[in-house]
């Protein structure tokens, strides 16, 4: 049983751990630049092929500079890919979609307003009526366990707590589809864990898809339903790990000895391309 946040209440959905129905697709997506002062392209990412399926859980890990980000730019609609077609609930992405809400790794937080101004800032912009704003921030506030901290400023929080008034930004647009770029990196490994369990709350309540980025394995193989690894530059997927956890997870999956078999082959094949990176640079 799952819950998405619909005119301000809690609306009952019934979906399946794995709905099998494509969400998001990418079609033989590239994307290169031209340096300054270069004649040449810069291949940052591609061709690649992926699905996403409505309600999954996916992660994407790879060496730095493999392109990461620039697959999350693209996806949000920040960038146009140079070639192939990225699609959303069978839409070709040209720009920023209805339905997707982004949460980057640095604090996006305005330090100006309080924890429930933070939160209520881009209903306002979208021209959401009060009485709508007020129920979905109360929602997002309580869901979060921010509520004893609604008249606070970012500065009085913890990091952790920042990044939940980021995150609960988000919740209320009421995204179908959540892209999240490293949201906990800034964190200790106690606190992870930790938003890690929010976080697998928040997206079997909401129903979501989510596609995170990471450079954290263990992250990436508690969270995930399935894990792609991709290649040193450009970008390509090189290898999907399927994780068989069950929906309702949490935190405590990475006391089983399934755990370190993910663990092991994500880094079986992120070593060899770190490597290539490194090579490259020396």
């Amino acid at each position: 049983m799952t819950f998405a946040l619909k005119g301000g209440s809690v609306e009952t959905l019934r979906v399946t751990a794995q709905t099998r129905t494509p969400h998001v697709t990418l079609s033989q997506v590239t994307r290169s630049f031209k340096k300054a002062g270069a004649r040449e392209m810069f291949a940052a990412l591609g061709p690649i092929d992926l699905t996403l399926n409505k309600g999954e859980f996916f992660s994407v890990v790879g060496p730095s500079g493999c392109g990461k980000s620039t697959l999350m730019d693209v996806l949000s609609g920040l960038a146009r890919p140079t070639s192939g077609e990225v699609m959303f609930e069978g839409k070709v992405i040209s720009s920023v979609p209805d339905g997707v809400g982004v949460v980057f790794q640095e604090d996006a937080s305005f330090p100006w307003l309080t924890v429930r101004d933070n939160i209520a800032f881009g209903l306002r912009r979208s021209g959401v009526d009060g009485p709508e704003v007020e129920r979905r921030v109360a929602y997002a506030l309580g869901f979060m366990g921010l509520r004893d901290f609604a008249g606070a400023y970012p500065a009085q929080l913890s990091g952790g707590m920042r990044q939940r008034v980021c995150i609960a930004r988000t919740l209320v647009m009421q995204p179908r589809l959540i892209l999240m770029d490293e949201p906990f990196g800034a964190l200790d490994q106690q606190t992870r864990l930790l938003m890690g369990d929010e976080l697998l709350r928040l997206w079997r309540e909401t129903s979501a898809t989510v596609l995170l980025i990471t450079h954290a394995l263990d992250e990436a193989a508690m969270l995930s339903d399935r894990v792609g690894v991709m290649s040193s530059r450009p970008g390509l997927f090189i290898d999907m790990v399927e994780t068989g956890w069950d929906r309702d997870r949490d935190s405590r999956v990475v006391s089983t000895p399934r755990f370190g078999e993910i663990n092991a082959r994500l880094w079986e094949k992120l070593r060899v391309e770190t490597m290539k990176v490194m090579g490259t640079q020396h």
